[in-house]
C-alpha cells in the first residue's frame, strides 16, 4: 500500500517572517527521518533554490515552481517522497500562485511573526485569498477545507508559547478570529537562521523538529 503524501503550502501575506526558511528547515527534519521530501520554490524571489544552489546541494531537491498551475504539476513529482511543501509566494504580490498551491496542499502553513500591523493585513488579505482557494478546490472536486490549517509564530521573543506579553497576545488575537495557532514557536535568531543561507541546513538546535512532529500529528489526526 502507497505512504500518502504529505502536502504543506507555506503562505505569507508579506515578506521577511522566515517563510523560505521554514520550508527549508521543516524539509531539512523530514528528510533526516527518511521522508524524501522535495520542496517547490514558487516564491519568485527563489530564496529557496538559492540557498540550494549556494549550498552546494541540501538532503533533498529543491525545484523552480513558480507557476500559476501547482495543482496540476506537483502530483508529477510525488512519486518516491512522503512530502512535498511548497514555499508560495506572498499573497499580495501573487495571488493566482498562491491560489493554486492552496489548492494542491492538505495542509496550510502560515508564518506570522507577532506585531499588530502583521494581524490587521492578515484578517484583509489572507481570508480574501483563502475563499478564493476553497472556490478552486470545490470547482475541481476538491474538499473545500484543507485537512489542516496552521499558524506557525515565527521571530517571537522567547523559544516557547508565553502566558504573557506581546507574543501571547499575538496568539490570543489569531486565536480569537479562528485561526489555530501551532504551540512550536520560532524564536528570533540570525545567527542560526539568516546568516545560515548558502550552508548545509542543521535543524539540532532548533525548533523545527518540534513543529514538523506538530504539523505531521496534526495532519495525521485529521486523516484518521
Amino acid at each position: 500500500m502507497t505512504n500518502p503524501v504529505l502536502r504543506v503550502a507555506a503562505v505569507s501575506v508579506k515578506p521577511g517572517v522566515g517563510k523560505s526558511t521554514s520550508c527549508l528547515f521543516l524539509s531539512q527534519h523530514w528528510a533526516d527521518q527518511g521522508w524524501d521530501p522535495i520542496l517547490a520554490d514558487a516564491d519568485k524571489g527563489a530564496s529557496a533554490l538559492g540557498w540550494m544552489q549556494d549550498a552546494g546541494g541540501l538532503d533533498y531537491p529543491v525545484i523552480g515552481q513558480s507557476i500559476t498551475t501547482l495543482h496540476r504539476s506537483l502530483p508529477d513529482l510525488e512519486p518516491g517522497r512522503r512530502a512535498v511543501v511548497v514555499d508560495v509566494p506572498q499573497l499580495e504580490d501573487h495571488a493566482a500562485i498562491a491560489r493554486s498551491a492552496l489548492t494542491y496542499a492538505d495542509v496550510w502553513l502560515f508564518p506570522l511573526a507577532p506585531g499588530g500591523m502583521e494581524v490587521r493585513r492578515t484578517f484583509r488579505q489572507l481570508r480574501v485569498a483563502l475563499d478564493d482557494a476553497r472556490d478552486l478546490r470545490e470547482q475541481l472536486g476538491r474538499p473545500r477545507d484543507p485537512l489542516v490549517e496552521l499558524v506557525l509564530l515565527t521571530r517571537t521573543n522567547k523559544p516557547y508559547a508565553t502566558k504573557t506579553g506581546p507574543d501571547a497576545d499575538f496568539r490570543k488575537e489569531l486565536t480569537e478570529k479562528g485561526f489555530r495557532v501551532m504551540n512550536t514557536v520560532i524564536p528570533f535568531n540570525d545567527d542560526l537562521y539568516r546568516q545560515s543561507y548558502g550552508f548545509p541546513i542543521d535543524t539540532s538546535r532548533t525548533n523545527y523538529p518540534a513543529a514538523a512532529n506538530e504539523i505531521l500529528d496534526a495532519w495525521e489526526k485529521a486523516r484518521a
